[in-house]
């Protein structure tokens, strides 16, 4: 009797095992098979859509998911940093495989970011880099280089001198730094120029239109204007047009649509190209990368050029 009751629990334990890796097999098969069928989220929060350039970034990135097959959210910040926070943290909640954002600020992201670490959901950021938390990648063009060929361009056609005005970015966002940054390490070396006015206009038009207004009040006597991107330097553009000042050289940072047709025009000198629609096409291809187990640069650089 003692051998019938060994055998038959020897042969229940066989039965049980197998249908155990069969299980486990199967659940490991259909799980591939989802994520090859379209089953990967991805989460993609945006600074603001009220800019040209991530409208592109954003068509970028629908356009490489679609491709792919696979499921793209975006979420838009709207310039509120707190916004991005509660936007990132509906990400984690959806259970997305792996988040690119875009900071708003890049230092008041860094809690979101740990955030996605504690859930294990991989983060990518695109075009503007986050102050701390881990990030597997980071997507984006050489800003300071960005910022040395617009001050080199602005000595270039200033052979005389002059002075001129910088229009900055969003304070705290990593563009507005490393543009800024790149641009002193050209314009401070020239001994014949000056920068005379220096603002916030948070790279929006309207802001670059009546901070570039309140500059002309009490200082007329200028040559040249760097704005830390296309939108700021339109608005600044549309206040010396209203005053009659046509001569002055005005160069933008992004290659917008708009800042391009003016540059064209020749109502702007020039604007640095970024290609956000192939930035936004990057980060989706290497989050699909991440995402199946691959390696990716740390850094992953997108070409600049200038348009004049």
């Amino acid at each position: 009797m003692r051998k019938v009751v060994s055998m038959l629990t020897a042969i229940l334990f066989v039965v049980w095992g197998l249908v155990g890796c069969s299980l486990d097999s199967g659940t490991s098969t259909n799980s591939t098979e989802k994520k090859e069928e379209g089953d990967v989220k991805i989460g993609l929060s945006i600074s603001t859509l009220n800019n040209p350039f991530f409208v592109t970034l954003k068509e970028g990135a629908e356009k490489a998911a679609k491709e792919a097959n696979v499921s793209l959210t975006v979420v838009d910040a709207q310039n509120d940093p707190a916004k991005q926070t509660s936007d990132i943290e509906d990400l984690i909640q959806q259970g997305v495989d792996i988040i690119l954002i875009n900071p708003t600020d890049s230092s008041a992201v860094t809690s979101s970011i740990e955030s996605a670490n504690k859930a294990n959901i991989p983060v990518i950021t695109v075009d503007r880099s986050a102050d701390g938390g881990e990030v597997v990648a980071h997507i984006a063009s050489d800003n300071v280089a960005g910022g040395k060929m617009a001050g080199e361009f602005i000595i270039e056609a200033l052979k005389d001198g002059g002075n001129i005005v910088e229009l900055e970015g969003i304070p705290g966002s990593s563009a507005a730094r490393e543009r800024g940054e790149g641009f002193h390490q050209v314009i401070d070396k020239a001994s014949n120029i000056q920068v005379v006015a220096k603002q916030p206009a948070d790279f929006d038009r309207a802001k670059g239109l009546s901070v570039m207004e309140n500059i002309l009040q009490s200082q007329k006597d200028i040559k040249a204007v760097f704005a830390h991107n296309d939108e700021m330097a339109l608005g600044a553009l549309q206040a010396l047009e209203a005053q009659g000042m046509k001569d002055v050289i005005v160069v933008g940072f992004d290659a917008t649509d708009d800042a391009v047709k003016a540059v064209q025009e020749g109502k702007m000198a020039a604007t640095i190209a970024q290609k956000p629609e192939l930035i936004g096409e990057n980060a989706v291809k290497t989050a699909l990368k991440v995402i199946k187990g691959e390696t990716v640069e740390k850094f992953i650089p997108v070409p600049l050029e200038l348009v004049k």
